[in-house]
Parts: C-alpha cells; sequence; structure tokens
C-alpha cells in the first residue's frame, strides 16, 4: 500500500466516522404515527391511558429492526467473501 492509497482510506473512515457523528448527535424529532394512529393515542392519553406513551417509539423499532437485519446479514456476507478470496490466493501460492 502506497502513501497515496493511506491517505484515501484514512480519508474515507474519517467521512464516515464524521457522517455518524452527525446522525447520531444531530437528532430531529420524528413523528412515525399516521394523524389516525395520532389521534387515538392522544385521546387515549387524554383519558388516562398509558397505551399511546410508547407508540411513536414502537412503530420506529419496527421500522428500522429490516434494515438492521439486512445490513448485518450484508456485512457478514461482504466479509466472508472476502476471506473466501483470501483463502483461495493463499491456496494458489501454495500449490
Amino acid at each position: 500500500m502506497n502513501f497515496t492509497t493511506r491517505n484515501k482510506r484514512v480519508f474515507r473512515i474519517v467521512c464516515i466516522s464524521a457522517l455518524v457523528c452527525f446522525l447520531l448527535f444531530v437528532g430531529i424529532d420524528l413523528d412515525a404515527q399516521c394523524p389516525m394512529c395520532r389521534l387515538s393515542a392522544e385521546t387515549n392519553l387524554a383519558h388516562g391511558g398509558t397505551e399511546g406513551k410508547g407508540l411513536n417509539k414502537g412503530i420506529l423499532y419496527m421500522f428500522c429492526a429490516p434494515y438492521l437485519l439486512v445490513g448485518t446479514l450484508g456485512f457478514i456476507w461482504w466479509r466472508n467473501k472476502y476471506k473466501d478470496a483470501d483463502e483461495l490466493v493463499e491456496t494458489d501460492f501454495d500449490a
């Protein structure tokens, strides 16, 4: 690896880290509820119920879960793909 490749790699890592930090620390209040669900939850809370408190977080959790699952599986596939390629290169040199 030459010096310019190393600089590109470090720059990429710094950019990705900065983006992740930005997205983690700059929070936007998201409303994941449709108007009908919001009205139902507000009415429930106004009448002393507790079902509406975690509704928005639950909707966001269910929204993010498939993306996290697919991202994890994609990362495992990507890691194993390069591990298999490295093993293939090593066996070519051994033969």
